[in-house]
């Protein structure tokens, strides 16, 4: 018999995050909690149960920002999103915002793994990723 958590519906499965990220997104959501106390909640609480690791530690394959992301959601449809900061988001060429309900489910997921989130409108939802594309590292080293 198993006992995996992350196999019991309602349970959210393990994340990883880059400090970097780690460090950012905890001061967004510290910034935006008086105007949007629900989205800023939603994102520390997946801070806070996140596994941090330095930033170049993070593998190949974790939704961090600026990854793309493809999942398939509980509807059967299957969507191509880019994890991007509030400003840079853009709907219409799949650009979604990590201070949206989906944004933030995604964060620190990997292929493989599925979690259960709570749209604007109340309705739960589960979406399973598929393929995480992580943009080039910056580096200040050349080749």
């Amino acid at each position: 018999m198993s006992h995996e958590i992350s196999s019991l519906p309602g349970s959210k499965p393990r994340i990883l995050i880059g400090r970097e990220d780690h460090d950012r997104l905890t001061r967004l959501a510290s910034a935006v909690a008086e105007r949007s106390p629900d989205i800023a909640e939603e994102l520390l609480v997946e801070l806070d149960r996140a596994e941090v690791v330095e930033t170049g530690d993070l593998p190949a394959g974790v939704v961090r920002m600026g990854s793309s992301v493809a999942y398939r959601s509980n509807d059967g449809q299957q969507r191509r999103v880019v994890l991007v900061y509030s400003g840079e988001a853009d709907i219409s060429v799949g650009k979604i915002s990590i201070l949206t309900p989906i944004g933030t489910a995604l964060i620190g997921l990997s292929a493989g793994q599925s979690i259960d989130w709570t749209a604007r409108d109340g309705h739960r939802h589960q979406l399973t990723v598929i393929n995480v594309e992580n943009p080039e590292p910056v580096t200040g080293k050349n080749g």
